[in-house]
């Protein structure tokens, strides 16, 4: 059995506190998204001791995490719920305009285009099944 390390450690800590979060958001408990300075300080550590340790474990910086988890939980929601981009972005604590930006910075598409294309390609691909 190998003993955990402390980058380890605080990057499970990290990815967990993130899950609870942003499970807080959707829900409701949670009216703000918080930033990595605030999480830092929930988690007890500097905002750079965080920083670092998760860069040097994962060779990512935090917020590329974060990032990921929100728009993996975006695009779930755009793929299955009958909700506007605009109550999206809100329940993710965004402007609509902002979130646009933020999803078209990561996935090259606006979230309305994502949902678009992706909603015709599920289509197409059932209409093939159905063929067959």
């Amino acid at each position: 059995m190998s003993k955990t390390t402390r980058p380890e450690t605080m990057t499970r800590e990290y990815l967990d506190f993130i899950d609870q979060h942003l499970a807080d958001i959707l829900s409701g408990a949670t009216a703000e998204m918080m930033e990595l300075k605030d999480i830092a300080a929930a988690m007890h550590v500097s905002h750079s001791h965080l920083s670092d340790t998760i860069k040097e474990h994962t060779g990512h910086h935090p917020c590329h995490f974060y990032d990921q988890k929100i728009l993996d939980i975006a695009k779930n929601m755009l793929l299955h719920d009958a909700v506007s981009v605009a109550d999206i972005a809100r329940t993710l604590t965004y402007d609509p305009s902002n979130f646009s930006k933020f999803f078209k910075k990561f996935e090259g598409l606006t979230p309305g285009q994502f949902r678009k294309k992706y909603i015709t390609l599920q289509n197409t691909e059932a209409n093939t099944m159905a063929m067959l």
